[in-house]
């Protein structure tokens, strides 16, 4: 196992942009991205190859000193497996495509994550910075709290996810820089990028799956 961890850990590429790029910061790019392109085309393979990008952050993040981080990818692991369960149980078409259908987020949701996002963040950055080495405590709690607010409404398949999740790539980026996590940094500029494209298509199968209005119910309704 100690092997596995120094490999792992070890200099794949001795220089990107200053800085040396691990193996297992390899691992956590091609999951990552495989994990977000497969929810943006609402793929029930992206949930399993998601667990194991989260097990590579795991690794990475506690070797980078971002504990609010490393926290996040145990919980995302756990909030996983029951998005998981929950997209099985919408009928898979023969692309793989899950059927349950998107919707948008109530306003009691949107209050609730709203609140739940600004006392997580407070509460998160305090243990942080009284309980660890944290340099960077703000940005890793509000990462941490919003991201688990994101991966909820994800799972329920909420319209209004993307938002969120832009929003924690525009903050993770250069929180990632800081922490010399070169690639990894690269890796959410293209989540950044995949996001915006999930909320298109999104938009898009959201469109299709809406009941077109028929003459009679025009009618009905006049």
């Amino acid at each position: 196992m100690n092997a596995l961890l120094d490999w792992m850990n070890s200099a794949a590429i001795p220089n990107l942009f200053g800085n040396p790029v691990s193996w297992i910061e390899i691992i956590g790019f091609v999951t990552g991205a495989a994990c977000v392109y497969g929810v943006a085309r609402q793929k029930l393979w992206n949930w399993p190859v998601g667990i194991l990008n989260n097990l590579a952050f795991v690794i990475l993040f506690l070797g980078a000193g971002l504990y609010g981080e490393t926290v996040l990818q145990v919980i995302f692991a756990a909030v996983a497996v029951y998005g998981w369960f929950n997209w099985i149980r919408g009928c898979a078409d023969t692309e793989g495509r899950n059927d349950l259908p998107i919707r948008d987020a109530s306003r009691n949701e949107i209050l609730l994550a709203l609140g739940a996002t600004v006392v997580g963040t407070a509460a998160v950055a305090m243990i942080l910075t009284h309980g660890t080495d944290s340099q960077v405590p703000w940005p890793d709690a509000f990462v941490l709290t919003a991201s688990l607010v994101a991966t909820y409404a994800q799972a329920k398949k909420i319209f209004q996810h993307w938002h969120v999740w832009i929003l924690i790539d525009i903050v993770s980026i250069p929180l990632y820089f800081s922490r010399t996590l070169t690639l990894t940094a690269v890796l959410y500029v293209g989540f950044l990028a995949l996001c915006v494209y999930g909320l298109i298509d999104w938009k898009r199968t959201r469109r299709l799956q809406a009941p077109a209005s028929t003459p009679e119910t025009v009618t009905a309704g006049a």
